[in-house]
């Protein structure tokens, strides 16, 4: 999961947005720390929509002159968790039952700033029906080192 940034250069900052988040903002010194930052940021929003229960909105692609920064596997697995229960109907209550854990068990799973264990968030998604799939792949916007 990868959304396209903007960055424009203010007072010598770099402040990043983003068309598909409009309530998304970040700045750093550089462009690779607005870049880094980004990630962050694109993590809070998103885990705003998720707390609001909304959808999440779907990236588009990239426009000249933007960046792609990507979310964290685990971060897009517990977006998949909570998109998988929004599309079964199923509330956390719900997903508690399923697996047999306390409410704040399933808190911490949908949580973009818990670290949960990977094959945790795997397992739930397969009681939903739902697997996860990582793919690796060159990052053709960055320069090599």
């Amino acid at each position: 999961m990868r959304y396209a940034i903007k960055l424009t250069l203010d007072d010598g900052a770099y402040v990043a947005s983003c068309r598909d988040l409009p309530a998304f903002n970040s700045v750093g010194d550089s462009v690779e720390e607005a870049l880094r930052e980004s990630v962050d940021g694109i993590a809070l929003v998103l885990q705003s929509y998720m707390d609001e229960r909304q959808s999440i909105p779907r990236a588009t692609e990239k426009k000249r002159g933007e960046h792609y920064v990507s979310l964290p596997a685990l971060d897009v697995a517990k977006i998949g968790l909570y998109e998988a229960m929004r599309a079964k109907g199923l509330r956390k209550s719900g997903l508690a039952r399923l697996l047999g854990v306390h409410g704040p068990q399933v808190d911490r799973l949908l949580s973009l700033t818990h670290k949960s264990k990977l094959e945790q968030v795997e397992e739930a998604l397969a009681r939903l029906g739902y697997r996860v799939n990582v793919s690796v792949e060159p990052d053709t916007g960055r320069r090599a080192a």
